[in-house]
């Protein structure tokens, strides 16, 4: 108990506080978010397993989750991680493509590791040896639903879960199985290609309303919510209509990536808006637009391959919305603009200055611009003017095509 007063102190946690700690889907670019989660380790004084009480988590976002739940600080797991992705992402041959031969890649390699690394623990021994609760994501497409593997311990001491059973390494594999790219696990599929990319709302509801009532309350919460980037797709009015390449490409792509986007940020908006009363939410996450990356400190980004810029405030919106998910040869660039979101929020010219005296996040408070109530590293595009006169001009309408 002395690691998690210690952690509540230095994180400005109410000490009748219980924490949440919430981890979006992302594939590779999930190293991006274990760069926040070092140094807010460092900052509590112990790993999060120490002093967080429920880990949550989708897809990439579930494995560093399941990780944390086998006793693994965040610099040990950002290792594990690497090996991890370099085994996830190995095609099944040399024709293997997500759209003409899916899946792109198999599945041999990440089972074994996992066995290796996870053995055959299930969820309940996990959540009883480091004494804390878990929920982790899952699309059921026998089902219809999405499912959640779930683990709670009640006031008596119990642990309670509809597959509380079920071993961790088998949940693992299920939430990170993405259409085109994996094959499903069974019945299961990427807990990310639904609402739950994010699965923060759901984690609360779980904990307040569910599996964790009346040992969780919502004026006695304090929540960290990790994203792992999101993508900015800016498409023309033009390319819209006539996309490049095959129709059935270009939208799959768009659709699998914009949903969970605007799911996510509908979730932390009504997160934010004080509809749970009393919560303490603390969400970090970032646009991967030139706005954005503009803001954080500037990095060398020279030595990194099949990026056009020698420094990370000239990569063009172009080059940063095709940062795949599966795409490992990005792994370096999110690893460092990680590092940069890292140093924004706790910048090393306020190290040495009194908690009262700093003025960045340091990981206290939500991150949170005061003026537009958006994320201060999530930049809002829009174009008010030329929508309202396009939309309001019979002319302009009956241009548009129709078929």
């Amino acid at each position: 108990m002395k690691e998690k007063e210690i952690a509540h102190t230095n994180l400005g946690i109410a000490p009748n506080h219980k924490v949440i700690l919430s981890i979006d889907g992302g594939g590779m670019r999930g190293i991006y978010t274990l760069q926040l989660l070092k140094k807010l380790e460092e900052l509590a004084g112990a790993p999060c397993y120490q002093w967080c009480d429920l880990v949550a988590g989708t897809s990439t976002g579930a494995i560093i989750a399941s990780l944390i739940l086998s006793k693994k600080t965040a610099a040990e797991i950002e290792q594990l991680y690497i090996n991890l992705i370099s085994k996830v992402f190995t095609k099944r041959n040399l024709f293997s493509d997500r759209f003409l031969y899916p899946p792109k890649f198999d599945k041999i390699n990440y089972r074994k590791y996992l066995k290796e690394i996870i053995g055959d623990i299930t969820l309940e021994q996990s959540c009883q040896e480091v004494g804390m609760d878990c929920f982790l994501t899952s699309k059921d497409m026998t089902a219809g639903e999405e499912t959640f593997f779930t683990c709670f311990q009640d006031k008596n001491g119990n642990y309670n879960g509809t597959y509380k059973e079920v071993l961790l390494r088998a949940v693992m594999e299920a939430t990170m199985s993405a259409p085109t790219y994996f094959s499903p696990l069974e019945r299961f599929i990427d807990g990310g290609t639904t609402t739950y990319n994010n699965p923060t709302l759901a984690a609360v509801m779980e904990a307040l309303q569910y599996s964790g009532k009346n040992v969780y309350q919502a004026d006695q919460l304090t929540v960290f919510s990790f994203g792992t980037g999101t993508i900015l797709q800016f498409v023309e009015p033009d390319d819209i209509q006539n996309p490049k390449g095959l129709d059935v490409v270009f939208w799959l792509n768009y659709v699998m990536e914009e949903t969970g986007k605007d799911a996510s940020e509908m979730q932390i908006d009504l997160l934010r808006s004080n509809l749970v009363k009393g919560l303490d939410l603390r969400r970090y996450q970032i646009s991967l637009d030139q706005e954005a990356l503009q803001k954080i400190p500037n990095k060398n980004v020279s030595d990194i391959h099949n990026i056009n810029a020698d420094w990370l405030h000239d990569i063009t919106n172009k080059e940063l919305s095709k940062i795949d998910m599966a795409d490992v040869t990005k792994l370096p660039l999110m690893k460092i603009i990680g590092e940069a979101v890292t140093e924004y929020i706790c910048p090393p010219s306020e190290i040495n200055l009194p908690i009262e005296q700093r003025k960045a996040n340091w990981f206290r408070s939500d991150f949170i611009d005061p003026i537009t109530k958006r994320g201060s590293l999530v930049t809002a595009h829009g174009a008010i003017k030329t929508i309202k006169a396009n939309l309001s001009n019979p002319n302009w309408l009956e241009e548009q095509g129709s078929s």
